[in-house]
């Protein structure tokens, strides 16, 4: 699987405090509640998507988790949201951190109690260059016919940390597949998942590539 250009997305972990006065839940006029503000926040975060990011551009904002209290009656001090955040090039990734921060604050201030915002690095976008991936793909053809290859995937919300040395050297990030549900690949499911079983059959595919692509770029 080919594809020049952004072909991952950039990613980044953003931990979301949100302190406010708890209180017994019978009586929420003597507190500041943290979960209202927080269930708000998540609601909130999801126009950026659809209002902020570009038709034609991509962007995920995720709230992973969403930690608050132990009691049903109780109005805890402390919510904390963990988010993902993912966008497929650099403009709208750094939009996305403005807005988030912009419309946390005013969220927050907007429920009386207050929000810190921990911005943790993740990858960058994968951006393949043209000419190295064109080079890839040609060998690729050569190896298993061009009918088996694809040969301009559509780009993809993971991450990879190759991205990083992609920003310092051309090259080209590919992917060799272990079959899908809709061809009736062996092991084939999404990613991140316990039924996965990689295809052994690759192996022999997968370093006869890697084989000929050194040998004709030493050509």
């Amino acid at each position: 699987m080919f594809k020049d250009g952004p072909f991952m997305a950039s990613s980044q972990n953003i931990t979301i405090t949100i302190d406010g006065v708890g209180g017994h839940g019978a009586m929420p006029q003597f507190a500041a509640d943290p979960v209202v503000a927080g269930a708000a926040i998540v609601m909130a975060l999801q126009s950026i998507v659809s209002r902020n990011t570009p038709p034609l551009e991509m962007s995920v904002i995720t709230v992973g988790a969403f930690q608050a209290g132990q009691a049903n009656n109780v109005i805890p001090q402390r919510a904390v949201l963990k988010l993902s955040v993912r966008a497929l090039s650099r403009e709208v990734h750094a939009m996305l951190k403005k807005r988030i921060t912009e419309l946390v604050q005013a969220q927050a201030q907007s429920y009386g109690v207050s929000a810190t915002i921990d911005f943790v690095s993740g990858y960058p976008v994968l951006v393949n260059t043209k000419e190295e991936t064109d080079f890839a793909r040609t060998v690729a053809c050569e190896l298993i016919g061009e009918a088996n290859v694809n040969l301009n995937a559509a780009p993809l919300t993971g991450s990879e940390d190759f991205a990083f040395m992609l920003e310092q050297l051309p090259g080209c990030y590919l992917l060799i597949g272990n079959g899908d549900q809709n061809t009736g690949g062996h092991g084939a499911c999404m990613v991140h998942n316990s039924n996965y079983d990689f295809n052994d059959h690759n192996m022999s595919i997968g370093s006869a590539y890697w084989a000929l692509l050194a040998e004709r770029f030493l050509v």
